[in-house]
């Protein structure tokens, strides 16, 4: 399960909004080992096109070493499909947030690591977020989401908070 914050969220959906009609692409890094990711790093699109995305080798690069400094790794890579992608339009009429052969080779250079699509058909238009990751056999294998506002209770749920009026 990739448990993200919602702040985190809104930075993926207003960059994909921004960039349409041109998918948009970047990625969360989190603490090493944590599976949390912390920040969002907008990236550019050098293919610049609205059926495909490429990360600029450079700035990739970048952002692993001041990741590196900063002792984060990645934890999601994310980008958005903005138009009907190689795979049917949904009952919703969003193109399915569903990896493309290209987005499962990538998937492949990054095992563990998740793969965030937001598919949107305009920049005002509704967002469907998935996540995905590949099995052990190289299969694309769809990843729960949990959106929650802070971390502090994403592993045990908000129904642990202790009751302020309760006495012990």
């Amino acid at each position: 399960m990739l448990v993200i914050r919602a702040d985190l969220v809104d930075e993926m959906v207003a960059h994909a909004r921004r960039d349409h009609p041109l998918e948009a692409c970047g990625q969360l890094t989190g603490p090493e080992g944590s599976d949390r990711a912390e920040r969002y790093i907008p990236m550019t699109n050098t293919d610049a096109v609205s059926s495909d995305y490429a990360f600029d080798s450079r700035e990739q690069l970048r952002v692993h070493r001041e990741s590196e400094e900063r002792g984060e790794e990645p934890v999601v890579v994310f980008h958005s499909h903005t138009r009907a992608p190689r795979r049917p339009l949904t009952d919703t009429g969003l193109p399915e947030a569903y990896p493309s052969e290209k987005d499962i080779q990538y998937m492949g250079l990054q095992p563990g690591v998740h793969f965030v699509i937001v598919a949107l058909t305009g920049p005002d238009s509704g967002t469907d977020l998935r996540s995905f990751l590949l099995d052990e056999a190289g299969g694309v294998v769809e990843d729960e989401v949990a959106v929650v506002e802070n971390y502090m209770f994403a592993h045990t749920g908000s129904d642990d908070v202790p009751d302020p009026g309760a006495r012990s």
